[in-house]
């Protein structure tokens, strides 16, 4: 058994907001009590959390673990590290590996891997087979064998009657689809965001437009088909603007943003540093300030990292490098700082957006400190400041946008299944 005692629990769903005693036993939460709780089995371990929040471990719906096929950058159990290091204890696996995960024997292999990691996997499958935006998957069978819900992030499907068909398939076996808005006609090279920074380095950009038009397109199909869509990374004004219209019209949207997205902007890539290439790429003012606006009333749903792991030597040219950053050991420090010590939401808020929601919007358990619930709990110390050093992640690769950032909120502490899985305490990452 473990006894967390003392901390400020916070959970949204069942209205916990204040000095509780928590008892896990096993992989369960069996007693939440304003008391202290008494007459412990011999053996328990006991935490003093005076001082901590204690909060819903942190969920995290779009991630990218290279595994199979690229474990070079990252695999399951690194991956895992990494987020059991940020306060995550559940994860959804993005498909775009090496093959993409369109096979139910793809979904148990990420399956067995995750069993002994120090975060729960959920797999996401493959909307089109090899993700080539053509012919549907056999969702059914991918459903059958563990997979949470389906896209192929890392592309758009391109073929709109196909993107329809998919997530009409999706709502049949109960599940959603999650939705990359780009259209990479209007990217056409492009390597980050299209705007002054771009042409003062002289390389093509990405226009906003490419998110927004394949965000409308998934708005109509989702509209005409009466079928939810979520769509991924939100990092504009327009695709606000759209989704938080679509919402007030009663169609199934919801969406994600990452910290990324409303902490940073394109002037980042003036020193032509590849961490700061991401896809959708960092933007303007104008488009943190409409992020901002969703995530406080209420158009964003999530928060996510799109941790996108790439060796250093795959980063170190500007103009060639993949895109993507890595975000799980950062995101709920960003998030504390940027959002809730600024004021911009409520600490209940940030809960919903980076645990309650995600648990809700893949039907996965979690989300919430409540007697009979998972004992999934990170602690993290409200007052404490760090600065990220990339050479201390626990992630295979070090490729963060937030590096030599000092924030404020430090996770002490992480609980998964009923087990530590991380304790800053014995941290040598």
């Amino acid at each position: 058994m473990i006894l967390i005692e003392g901390g400020r629990a916070v959970s949204p769903k069942n209205g916990l907001d204040g000095i509780y005693h928590i008892l896990l036993d096993g992989d369960k939460v069996v007693k939440v009590s304003e008391d202290f709780i008494t007459d412990l089995p011999e053996g328990t371990t006991v935490l003093d959390a005076s001082g901590k929040l204690v909060l819903p471990g942190l969920i995290d719906m779009h991630v990218h673990f290279r595994d199979p096929g690229q474990t070079h950058k990252e695999d399951i159990y690194t991956g895992c590290a990494a987020a059991a290091a940020g306060g995550v204890t559940s994860v959804a696996c993005m498909p775009n590996t090496a093959p993409p995960v369109d096979s139910p024997e793809l979904v148990r292999y990420i399956l067995d891997r995750a069993e002994t990691a120090k975060a729960r996997v959920y797999p996401v499958a493959c909307v089109t087979e090899g993700m080539k935006g053509e012919t549907v998957t056999d969702m059914a069978a991918l459903k059958a064998a563990g997979a949470v819900a389906f896209s192929d992030d890392g592309r758009p499907v391109k073929n709109a009657r196909v993107m329809m068909e998919g997530m009409w398939h999706a709502e049949r076996v109960g599940r959603k689809v999650l939705s990359h808005c780009e259209d990479l006609d209007i990217i056409n090279g492009g390597i980050m965001h299209k705007g002054d920074v771009s042409r003062t380095l002289g390389v093509p950009g990405m226009d906003r437009a490419s998110e927004d038009s394949v965000t409308a397109r998934e708005i109509c199909l989702a509209d005409s088909a009466g079928t939810p869509v979520h769509i991924c990374h939100v990092s504009t004004r327009g695709a606000v603007d759209l989704i938080r219209h679509a919402k007030q019209r009663g169609i199934r949207v919801t969406c994600e943003t990452a910290p990324h997205y409303f902490i940073l902007d394109h002037e980042k890539l003036l020193g032509r540093d590849a961490d700061y290439r991401m896809n959708p790429p960092l933007r303007e003012q104008k488009d943190i300030r409409a992020v901002l606006g969703g995530i406080i009333d209420g158009t964003i749903d999530c928060i996510v990292t799109d941790h996108a792991p790439h060796a250093a030597e795959e980063k170190a040219d500007f103009l060639k490098a993949p895109n993507g950053v890595v975000g799980l050991e950062t995101s709920f420090a960003a998030c504390y700082t940027y959002l809730v010590k600024k004021g911009v939401v409520s600490l209940r808020r940030l809960v919903e957006l980076m645990s309650e929601n995600p648990a809700r919007l893949l039907g996965i358990p979690g989300g919430s400190i409540e007697e009979g619930g998972p004992a999934d709990i990170m602690i993290a110390d409200p007052e404490e400041k760090w600065t990220v050093d990339p050479a201390k992640l626990h992630s295979r690769s070090k490729n963060t946008v937030f590096k030599g950032m000092t924030f404020q909120g430090k996770v002490k502490m992480t609980i998964c299944r009923g087990e530590i899985v991380y304790d800053s305490e014995n941290d040598k990452g």
